[in-house]
């Protein structure tokens, strides 16, 4: 059965006609099966009440046994309607059977046509028995000297009655199904109004970006739709309800992440002055003259290169930091074949043991933006490939432009990423340690940055890796 034609995928709507529509339709049903009957019930009454009288003409007709009949020849006497039968049986065998033909000319009725007649028996309620002239409602009537008169009239006009009444009923209850189902349409469809209200304020709520920044959930359900004395205001109730404790619950994250945002930018601001005083300090044990032993001397080397490995750090989550709060970046226009060329020239001197190619087209592609942040953005994707594959491996850096974007693609044949790590791979402090290496000293936010970068330029960074093969696609507007 195809799935449009299976109920539980309709509509509510429809759901409510249908069933409306099958409720009628067992009514009328019914209604017309009870109505037939009782009208061939009482039709039947009436063609008794003619068949009883009928049978008393039959026997005042005949008069007392003998002088009033002829055995022998058509039963005489005033005349009978089309299709009375009039059946005179002595004690063994039948003494005349007479039936009115059509034409209203009395023909003889003996042998097998008249024996279902003679299965009735006498004094019993009338009987209904069919011949092969039809179906007759016959009454059968003992005579003094051991005589029996049956009288039979058909019950042609009875079913004939029923059948119209039949026909009547069946087409006034289609054209009332019919005028149902449209009136229903109109009232279920009248009456779920509300509902689709209901629906479309969940729909607009949905399409909001609930998931980041500041978000001011004004939508709400109509208060005409919030009745709770109605099944679908208390819909409406219910959600307007649940959309206030979903603003007041995103109004609290957003001050939550504003609070530590601010805290990330002002302790990240604050770390620089002690990172550069350490590493001033540092310094100048290597500037002295004096000789200084080689244990100091070592550790001092430690703690200037673990204090410029935090400043790298601090300036990371600063800029993080500055993004999130949603700090303009620059707008000027950027030449960005330059950019990628100048990124993979660095690449290639700071990883001499991998292979650096570079496809970009001949003519120059141009970008606005933030000249910096973009090379921070080229620079970091490279810098993921060279420090997570091994060396020998070839990392390629193409430049086109795809309509009215332009995209910058880093494709390595390293090791890959695994699958499940692949959708969070640019959240902040995430790794690929399962199967790619990593250099020492890497904080995990290189990508994240990446990303946030993009996204201020309203553009979007995509990964696709496997075994073999690992490609990140930033793609920019032109």
């Amino acid at each position: 059965m195809s799935s449009s034609l299976r109920p539980r995928t309709w509509s509510l709507r429809t759901r409510l006609v249908a069933g409306q529509l099958v409720l009628l339709t067992c009514v009328c049903a019914v209604i017309g099966v009870v109505s037939g009957f009782a009208l061939r019930d009482f039709q039947l009454d009436k063609l008794d009440e003619q068949l009883y009288g009928t049978a008393d003409r039959v026997v005042r007709t005949l008069g007392p046994p003998g002088p009033g009949r002829r055995p022998d020849g058509p039963l005489e006497g005033p005349g009978f309607g089309v299709g009375t039968i009039v059946i005179i049986k002595g004690t063994g065998d039948v003494l005349q059977g007479t039936l009115v033909d059509s034409s209203g000319q009395p023909v003889a009725l003996t042998g097998d046509r008249a024996t279902p007649v003679e299965s009735v028996a006498a004094g019993a309620p009338p009987r209904t028995v069919s011949l092969e002239d039809g179906d007759f409602r016959v009454v059968a009537v003992a005579l003094p000297g051991g005589q029996t008169v049956y009288t039979g009239l058909p019950t042609d006009a009875v079913d004939s009655t029923v059948l119209r009444l039949g026909l009547i009923l069946g087409g006034v209850s289609l054209a009332g199904l019919l005028a149902a189902g449209l009136a229903g349409t109109f009232v279920v469809r009248r009456a779920l109004r509300p509902l689709d209200r209901v629906a479309d304020t969940a729909t607009r709520v949905a399409g909001l970006p609930l998931h980041q920044g500041e978000v001011a959930l004004a939508e709400r359900v109509p208060e005409e739709d919030t009745n709770p004395d109605t099944e679908v205001g208390k819909v409406g109730l219910a959600l307007n309800r649940l959309l206030g404790h979903v603003g007041g619950a995103l109004e609290s994250r957003h001050a939550s992440e504003t609070r530590v945002r601010q805290f990330v930018a002002d302790a990240s601001h604050e770390l620089r002055t002690p990172l550069a005083a350490i590493r001033g300090y540092a310094e100048l044990t290597r500037r002295t003259k004096e000789a200084v032993p080689p244990e100091i001397g070592h550790a001092m080397r430690r703690v200037e290169s673990e204090a410029v490995r935090m400043t790298s750090l601090v300036e990371d989550l600063l800029l993080l930091a500055r993004l999130d709060a949603g700090r303009p970046l620059g707008h000027d226009p950027v030449d960005l074949s330059r950019i990628v060329v100048d990124s993979v020239s660095d690449a290639r001197i700071a990883g001499p043991e991998h292979e650096w190619r570079l496809q970009v087209p001949s003519e120059a592609l141009t970008v606005t933006g933030d000249e910096h942040k973009l090379r921070q953005v080229l620079a970091n994707l490279l810098s993921n490939a060279r420090a997570h594959t091994p060396p020998g491996t070839t990392v390629v850096t193409r430049l086109s432009a795809v309509g009215e974007h332009v995209e910058v693609a880093v494709t390595d044949d390293g090791p890959g990423i695994p699958y499940d790590l692949q959708p969070e791979i640019f959240e902040r402090f995430t790794r690929g340690d399962t199967s790619r290496s990593r250099a020492a000293g890497s904080t995990g936010l290189g990508l994240s940055i990446v990303a946030a970068v993009v996204a201020a330029h309203g553009g979007a960074v995509r990964v696709d890796s496997r075994p073999g093969r690992t490609t990140f696609t930033a793609r920019l507007p032109r």
